[in-house]
């Protein structure tokens, strides 16, 4: 078993030595959807070690709890809170950014990372299922994107980064319902960059293919062969660091040497 304390540790190091002197996060305001674990709290870690002030949302308040505790373990002083929020529903989305409102008094980057899997052929899909994996993946990421929106305006810009999948592209059998929220999660990630490219709002979507967590949020010895969470945390820095000429808009990653079948 890896401890969530001894890679945030390391990482971090790595971040302060390569980025934060450039203080380009220095101050930021960011908020992570399903921060509490994985790919989403690699993230709240980089941009923390960047300098960023940041809340972390998720729908287990336990795990929030003890995210927060990891990320502080080192500096009891670093700016991240949680709150807990489940973004498939609108008032919950709400409450979440009335949260950020008071304590980072406003928004500069949403980081759209919630997401869930149901796993089934389409015709053993119950509608239930269905509709948490699009409510959680795609609306979620229209409701968070909306209320990120309206703060950019106040701030005059702000990135919205979302993490979608090379699922978005590629189907496979028994992802009917991921599939579908991913192929429209890239839709909405490139219709809202066109929207709002001139409102100084930068739209990225992350497509990683195997990375080495779990949506269970166990993180267990390397596989020696897929994606680390740190390695998507480097791609969200690497986009927030282009100047603003330059948007990356998206980006996918591979795991260089995947395990043979």
């Amino acid at each position: 078993m890896v401890r969530y304390d001894q890679w945030i540790g390391n990482y971090r190091k790595g971040v302060k030595e390569t980025f934060m002197n450039e203080d380009l996060l220095k101050g930021k305001r960011a908020v992570i959807t399903g921060g509490s674990r994985g790919i989403g709290l690699a993230i709240a870690n980089a941009l923390l070690s960047a300098g960023a002030k940041v809340v972390i949302c998720g729908r287990d308040e336990n795990a929030l709890d003890h995210a927060v505790k990891t990320l502080k373990k080192a500096d009891a002083d670093l700016p991240v809170t949680a709150t807990p929020a489940d973004v498939a529903h609108p008032a919950s989305v709400e409450q979440l950014f009335e949260y950020v409102d008071r304590q980072l008094g406003g928004l500069d980057i949403l980081v759209n990372n919630a997401g869930v899997g149901r796993f089934r052929a389409a015709g053993e899909l119950s509608i239930e299922e269905w509709n948490e994996v699009i409510g959680t993946n795609l609306s979620g990421a229209f409701y968070c994107t909306r209320a990120a929106l309206e703060r950019f305006g106040k701030a005059r810009g702000g990135w919205i980064i979302n993490i979608s999948s090379l699922a978005g592209k590629n189907p496979f059998a028994g992802g009917a319902a991921y599939n579908a929220s991913k192929f429209g999660l890239n839709g909405l990630s490139e219709a809202t960059m066109l929207d709002h490219r001139s409102d100084n709002v930068r739209v990225s979507y992350i497509m990683p293919g195997s990375v080495e967590t779990e949506f269970s949020g166990t993180r267990t010895e390397s596989s020696g062969w897929k994606i680390a969470p740190e390695d998507i945390a480097q791609v969200v820095l690497d986009i927030l660091k282009m100047p603003e000429r330059t948007l990356i808009s998206r980006v996918e990653v591979r795991p260089s040497r995947p395990q043979r079948n």
